[in-house]
């Protein structure tokens, strides 16, 4: 199994970029989708989740800005983000989290926004 990322890139500060994770094989028993950021020197945090149930959750930071969606015909999870700032740099990881398997991580995709 894979998850593939794709759409960063560089943007001006209050542009838009969507991210798309595309997952390859067959994964079982799934709790959530996420997105991780990692900006240099920092942590990785929890950007985004979206639970099998439904549920959404957002980082404080980026509430009303980014959105994650899922199309399950297309075993793609999304994250659109409008209005980025600066401090929205980061390399962004997908992850999916299951309730048997553990964790499965993308390889990341660099998001860099200019002031």
């Amino acid at each position: 199994v894979q998850l593939v990322e794709s759409g960063g890139g560089l943007v001006q500060a209050g542009g838009s970029l969507r991210l798309s994770c595309t997952t390859s094989g067959i994964i079982f028993s799934i709790n959530a989708m996420s997105w991780y950021r990692q900006a240099p020197g920092k942590q990785r945090e929890l950007v985004a989740t979206m639970t099998t149930g439904g549920s959404l959750d957002y980082a404080d930071s980026v509430k009303g800005r980014f959105t994650i969606s899922r199309d399950n015909a297309k075993n793609t999870v999304y994250l659109q983000m409008n209005s980025l700032k600066p401090e929205d740099t980061a390399v962004y990881y997908c992850n999916v989290r299951t309730d048997y398997f553990g964790d499965y991580w993308g390889q990341g995709t660099q998001v860099t926004v200019s002031s």
